[in-house]
C-alpha cells in the first residue's frame, strides 16, 4: 500500500511538473482590439504590459490624405506591437532652444502612415477598471509624436493608471482646408484632420480600453502646448462628447488666440495649391509629402463648422462645452522671444504705438526702466499672452460656472549647464516631473538635484490622483485647494511646493481685456 501511495505521489509530481512546462496563455499576451489581435512586450520588472504601434485608423495616404480618419484595416493572426509607429510627417527633429534630444521625436521613422497609438497597463486582468490617461503631444501643430522619451507611460502605469498616447497628423497634413475638401466631406467642413485623429483615438479607447483593464467611463485627456490647445478644443467640440470626463491642460488654450474661419482657411489652401501648380485636389493629393512639407505654411485649428462649430471662446461663453474637471497651469519662464530683445527705448515706443491710451498700464505690468528690465518684460509678455492668459481664462470660466479647476505654476529652474542654463523653468520643462520621467533627462546637460526627485514624486502623485478621482489631493501631499476667482489660489511647484495667491492676476486680466478689443 505504501509503495502504491509513493507511486501515486511521484506520478502527481511528474504530471504537475509536465503541466508547468506547457506555456500558459496569459491574459494580455494577445488582446483582441478593433482590427484583430495584438501582442506587446513587458517592462524589465515584468509588471507593466506595453503595446506600441497599435493602428487605430487606416493609413491616411493617397486618396485618404485630408480625409477624416477611416476605419482601421483588419489584419489576420497576432500583430506584434513592440515599436512606436512612425511619427507624422514634419521637419527633421534637431535640438534647438531649451529642447535637447529627450524632448524630441526619433529621426526615423517619419511617415504619412502615422495613425498609431500606444498602451501601458499594469492591470492583472481585463476585469479591472483602472483610470485611463490619454496623452496628446505638443509641437505647435507642426511637429511632435509619441516616441519622445519624456512621454513614456511606464511610471504612470506603475501608479495604477493606464497610459495611452496617440499620433495625430500635423502641419499641412493635419490642418488644411480647400473648397473641394469641404464639398467632399459631407459635412461642409474641412481643416481639422489632426483633431479628428485625436477624436478617433479617443473613440478607440472607449471601444477597446476595457480589454487592457481600463475603465472607458473614467478617461482623462491631457496635453501640453499644442497638445493643451487640443485638449481645450476637444472640450469645446460636440464631436468629442462623452469621450472623457477630466482634462489636464499644460501651457495652452484657445480663448484669445486667432483661429482661421473656414473661408479664410480655404482661401489659404487655394493659394497654396496655386503656388504648387496644382489646379485640383487630385493633383494636390498626388504631390509627394516632402514637396508639400517644403512649400506649405504652418497651420493650426480651423473654425470649420463641424469639429469646431464656433470659436472656442464663444462655445464656452454659451456654456456648450463638454463638462470636465480641470487641472491647468503654465511655467514661469516659458515666454519665447525670437531674435534679440528690444532695448528699453524701442520697447516703450512699440508699446505706445500698439496700445495707445493703455500703454502706461501695460508698462506698469511689464516695465522697461532699463534694457535688462525691458528684456525680462518681453519674455513675460510672451509667456502671459501665449500661455498664461489662456489657461488663466479657462480656470476663471470653470470657477465662474461652478465647475472644479486646479491651477499650478511650474517655477523650478531646471538645473542645466552651458547654453541650457539660461532657460530656467522652460516651456515643456514640467513634463518629466509631472509624469515621473526624470530618468530620461540627459543628466550631463541637466545635473538634477535631490530636490528634483522630490518634486517629481509630488507632481506625479498630484497628477495621478487627479486622473483617478478628479481631485489631485492625497495622503502626504500639501493641500491643493480648488481655484476660485476670489482668492485665486494656485500651487507653486519649485524647490518648495506650496499654495500662493496668483501673483499676476491683474496683469493677466489687463492682457485679456486688451486682446479682446484688438
Amino acid at each position: 500500500m505504501k509503495t502504491k501511495a509513493l507511486a501515486f505521489v511521484a506520478s502527481c509530481y511528474f504530471l504537475f511538473g509536465f503541466i508547468s512546462l506547457i506555456p500558459v496563455s496569459r491574459e494580455f499576451d494577445a488582446v483582441n482590439v478593433t482590427g484583430g489581435l495584438v501582442s506587446g512586450t513587458t517592462n524589465a520588472a515584468g509588471d507593466i504590459h506595453i503595446f506600441r504601434g497599435i493602428p487605430f485608423a487606416a493609413p491616411p495616404v493617397g486618396n485618404l490624405r485630408w480625409k477624416a480618419p477611416q476605419p482601421v484595416i483588419p489584419w489576420s493572426g497576432v500583430r506584434k506591437c513592440d515599436a512606436f509607429g512612425p511619427s507624422p510627417v514634419q521637419g527633421s527633429p534637431n535640438p534647438f532652444g531649451p529642447w535637447s534630444a529627450e524632448f524630441l521625436i526619433p529621426k526615423e521613422p517619419i511617415s504619412e502612415d502615422c495613425l498609431y497609438l500606444n498602451v501601458w497597463t499594469g492591470a492583472k486582468s481585463a476585469t479591472e477598471k483602472r483610470p485611463v490617461l490619454v496623452w496628446i503631444y505638443g509641437g505647435g501643430f507642426n511637429s511632435g509624436g509619441t516616441g519622445v522619451p519624456i512621454y513614456d507611460g511606464e511610471a504612470t502605469a506603475k501608479k495604477g493608471v493606464i497610459f495611452v498616447s496617440m499620433n495625430y497628423r500635423v502641419g499641412p497634413f493635419g490642418f488644411f482646408s480647400h473648397p473641394e475638401l469641404t464639398k467632399e466631406s459631407g459635412r461642409n467642413a474641412s481643416g481639422n484632420y489632426g483633431l479628428m485623429d485625436q477624436i478617433a483615438a479617443l473613440q478607440w479607447v472607449k471601444q477597446n480600453i476595457a480589454r487592457f483593464g481600463g475603465d472607458p467611463a473614467n478617461v482623462t485627456i491631457a496635453g501640453q502646448s499644442a497638445g493643451s490647445m487640443s485638449v481645450n478644443a476637444l472640450v469645446a467640440s460636440p464631436v468629442a462628447k462623452n469621450l472623457f470626463t477630466k482634462a489636464i491642460a499644460e501651457s495652452g488654450a484657445n480663448f484669445s488666440r486667432p483661429a482661421a474661419t473656414l473661408s479664410q482657411a480655404e482661401e489659404a489652401g487655394l493659394k497654396m495649391a496655386q503656388s504648387m501648380g496644382a489646379s485640383s485636389l487630385a493633383e494636390l493629393r498626388a504631390k509627394p509629402a516632402d514637396e508639400l512639407l517644403k512649400k506649405a505654411q504652418g497651420r493650426g485649428l480651423v473654425i470649420d463648422g463641424y469639429v469646431l462649430p464656433q470659436p472656442v471662446a464663444d462655445i464656452f461663453a454659451a456654456g456648450k462645452q463638454n463638462d470636465v474637471r480641470l487641472l491647468t497651469g503654465w511655467n514661469e519662464d516659458e515666454g519665447m522671444v525670437f531674435g534679440p530683445a528690444k532695448k528699453a527705448d524701442d520697447y516703450r515706443k512699440q508699446i505706445n504705438e500698439q496700445y495707445g491710451a493703455s500703454a502706461d498700464t501695460f508698462l506698469k505690468f511689464y516695465p522697461a526702466g532699463t534694457d535688462v528690465e525691458a528684456a525680462s518684460s518681453q519674455v513675460k509678455v510672451s509667456r502671459d499672452m501665449v500661455f498664461g492668459a489662456q489657461n488663466y481664462q479657462w480656470a476663471t470660466i470653470q470657477s465662474q460656472k461652478g465647475k472644479t479647476a486646479y491651477v499650478y505654476r511650474f517655477a523650478r529652474k531646471v538645473p542645466a549647464t552651458g547654453e541650457y542654463a539660461r532657460y530656467g523653468a522652460f516651456h515643456t520643462g514640467e513634463l518629466a516631473y509631472a509624469y515621473d520621467n526624470l530618468k530620461f533627462i540627459d543628466h550631463a546637460l541637466r545635473p538634477l538635484e535631490p530636490v528634483d526627485t522630490r518634486l517629481a514624486n509630488e507632481m506625479s502623485a498630484y497628477w495621478v490622483n487627479f486622473i483617478k478621482t478628479g481631485n489631485p489631493n492625497g495622503k502626504g501631499l500639501p493641500d491643493w485647494p480648488a481655484y476660485s476667482t476670489t482668492d485665486k489660489p494656485i500651487m507653486i511647484f519649485d524647490k518648495k511646493t506650496g499654495v500662493q495667491s496668483l501673483p499676476d492676476g491683474p496683469a493677466l486680466e489687463f492682457l485679456l481685456t486688451t486682446m479682446r478689443k484688438r
